[in-house]
């Protein structure tokens, strides 16, 4: 599923138009993205946390050339899934 067909599916459940909807997603993840950015945690009840994690600098090597090159710390967004998600997957 993708963002267009997510969006037309969420807009039929609520009831709201398509521009609507849109709006509001975007909306929505723009909030989400300037909260990880601040590096705060996001928890949905019942279906996961979002945590900004922060990862190391690290030596890695080509694997042609074999010349190792050091790979900079930086930000990543983790995601560790709720037990009550989990349960629906086993």
């Amino acid at each position: 599923m993708n963002n267009k067909e997510f969006t037309a599916e969420l807009a039929q459940l609520t009831g709201h138009t398509h521009k609507e909807t849109a709006e509001l997603m975007n909306s929505l993840l723009t909030l989400l993205g300037e909260q990880w950015v601040e590096g705060n945690t996001l928890v949905l009840q019942g279906f996961g946390t979002f945590e900004v994690r922060k990862k190391g600098e690290r030596i890695t090597v080509n694997p042609a050339t074999q010349a190792r090159y050091l790979v900079p710390p930086k930000l990543a967004l983790g995601f560790r899934p709720s037990s009550l998600l989990k349960d629906k997957f086993k």
